[in-house]
Parts: structure tokens; C-alpha cells; sequence
């Protein structure tokens, strides 16, 4: 494991680290406490330090087993988002009112007296033409109750904008699917000192390389409900490619590439853009982390295979996804 500078958080985190959406169990499934916390000790006995939660996930469940770890491990880094967990998503619940309930409210499921960075999670665009929602986020700096704080994203101008204030981090969807990011926002991270997370790194399940035409999801599973973007963005939802495609450019990427583990090159490759302080892939139990892991032990993709990557891209993903987040 290798491990990199979160932005201006000062936090030296391990590049592969660990995404908690899916924690406990896989998406609409019952939460498991025990597999749960074990998948937290797999990965720090894999050299993992840093967990991405929120205070919506599992209903709160991931942000508590994720506390208690935490509480028990003090060199353990994290971030918590908020501003998502209380539907429909809308503006108000990123109001000074909101952000400090939701703050308040994590420290309790935490257990912890300040939270290392808060992200807000996915707010609609106006909220970045709202100066107040970010004030009252250095006004918890100052109260001690975060140390840090920054944004989650769907759209790369959400995550330029933001820049405008003192956010110490971003994660964004990057991938061999999404490589937009890679564009321009990478070189203004790097030069205003920001910390870049990399979520939704294998497109739900595309980059695995696993899935089929006739592959089937749970019912509850949003890969399965959440295609047309029913419940949110459906740019988290297979990155947005359409599944039919997405198993095409997958399979010419195995080919390509020759690999039949392209979740672990996939992985490698979000790690050759060093503005990316660490990929977040998800494990639901124990026995996934080390597929995560192993990507740190790759060697550095040469130069025709990332062209293959682009090349890949621009054949089947660019139009429409380039121009839609």
C-alpha cells in the first residue's frame, strides 16, 4: 500500500481506501453489524486508513460501525457526508440550520468529539451560489466540531466552483468510464491544494468485467431500479453508460488490455493521476477487500495501455457522458 497527501488536510492516507455505501451488506439488504465491522478491520489489516461514510448510509448504521472502529484505531482517517439523508434532496437542507443539525447529529452517531472532514453530499448547483452554506461550514471549524470540510459531487463544474471556498477536498465519479475529470479539474486541485477522492471507481460493477447482457440485480438493488435515474443522479448508476454498452467496452477493455482482472487494473489505473489522493472502492464483506487491495501492486499501466483506456472511451462512453457530468 502506498499512501498519498490528502490536500491541504494534511492526512497521509492510503491510496487504495475504502468506500462505505455498500458496508454490511450489498445495496437493499438487511445491515449486518458483524460483517460490517469486520470488513473495516480487513481492510486496515491491508493497509487501509481512511473510510468514506456518510449519514444517510444504512440509515446510519455504516457512520456508527465506522465511529466505533474509528474509536478504537486513532491513526484511522475519514470523511462523513451530509445534506442527503432527509428526501426529497433540496436546498433548504443545506441551510445553516440543516448543516449544524447534521453535524451535531454524526458527532453523536460517531461518538467522536470532531469529525475529521465533512463532505457535503451532492448538493443541486445553486447551493455553490449559496456563500452562506459554506460560512456556516467554517463556522464549525471554528467551533471544533469538523476539522475539515469539502463536497461531493456529480458534475465537474459543481467541483470547480466549490474552489471559491475554503473546501479541503473533493470526491468526484472518475473511472475508465468518466474521465472528464481528468480534463481540467485535476490541474485546479493540484495547484489550489485539494484532496481528490475518487468514488464510483469500477461504474457500479461495469469495470469488473463480470457482468453479461443477461446479468440480473436484486430488486432493490439501484442497479436494477435506478437506470433512468428513478431515485437520483443515474450518473451513479453504472456511471451513467448505458448497460448494454457499458458490458461491450468492458469486454474489448479485457481484451485490450489482456487482463481478466480488470477491477484490479481498473483501480490501478485511477491511481496513475496523481491529483487523486485515494480511490474509494466499496466492499459489502470481509472477503472483498483484498480484491480492492490488490490494485496498490500493480505495476503503472504503460503508455499504449492507457492510450487502449482513452481509445476504448472515445469508441463507446464519450457521447453522451462526456457532456452530461
Amino acid at each position: 500500500m502506498e499512501f498519498r497527501k490528502f490536500g491541504k488536510t494534511g492526512f497521509s492516507i492510503s491510496d487504495v481506501s475504502l468506500g462505505t455505501w455498500q458496508l454490511g451488506g450489498k445495496w437493499g439488504t438487511p445491515f449486518d453489524a458483524k460483517d460490517a465491522y469486520d470488513t473495516l478491520s480487513e481492510a486496515y489489516d491491508h493497509g487501509v486508513n481512511f473510510f468514506d461514510t456518510a449519514d444517510g448510509y444504512q440509515d446510519g448504521k455504516s457512520e456508527q460501525t465506522v465511529g466505533k472502529f474509528i474509536n478504537s484505531h486513532p491513526d484511522v482517517h475519514f470523511t462523513t457526508k451530509i445534506g442527503r439523508k432527509e428526501e426529497p434532496l433540496s436546498v433548504e437542507h443545506f441551510d445553516a440550520a440543516h448543516l449544524t443539525r447534521y453535524v451535531d447529529e454524526s458527532l453523536k452517531n460517531m461518538n467522536l468529539d470532531t469529525l475529521d472532514c465533512v463532505l457535503l453530499h451532492c448538493p443541486p448547483m445553486s447551493v455553490y451560489y449559496m456563500p452562506e452554506t459554506f460560512f456556516t461550514m467554517d463556522q464549525l471549524k471554528k467551533e471544533g466540531k469538523i476539522k475539515h470540510y469539502g463536497v461531493s459531487v456529480e458534475r465537474v463544474e459543481e467541483a470547480i466552483k466549490a474552489m471559491s471556498y475554503d473546501i479541503s477536498a473533493v470526491e468526484i465519479i472518475f473511472n475508465m468510464f468518466r474521465l472528464r475529470p481528468a480534463d481540467l479539474f485535476f490541474d485546479l486541485a493540484k495547484k489550489n491544494n485539494i484532496g481528490v477522492l475518487a468514488r464510483v471507481p469500477l461504474a457500479s460493477g461495469l469495470l469488473s468485467g463480470k457482468y453479461t447482457a443477461d446479468t440480473k440485480f436484486a430488486p432493490q438493488d439501484h442497479r436494477t431500479n435506478n437506470r433512468n435515474g428513478q431515485l437520483f443522479s443515474k450518473g451513479e448508476t453504472f456511471s451513467g453508460v448505458d448497460y448494454l454498452t457499458g458490458v461491450k467496452a468492458a469486454d474489448e477493455l479485457k481484451e485490450r488490455l489482456g487482463t481478466d482482472n480488470l477491477a484490479a487494473m481498473a483501480l490501478r489505473f485511477i491511481l496513475m493521476y496523481d491529483a487523486v489522493s485515494a480511490v474509494i472502492p466499496g466492499a459489502s464483506n470481509p472477503n472483498q477487500i483484498e480484491r480492492n487491495t490488490t490494485a496498490a501492486e500493480l505495476p503503472a499501466l504503460s503508455d499504449d495501455q492507457m492510450a487502449i483506456v482513452r481509445d476504448v472511451y472515445d469508441k463507446y462512453i464519450k457521447d453522451p457522458v462526456q457532456y452530461l457530468w
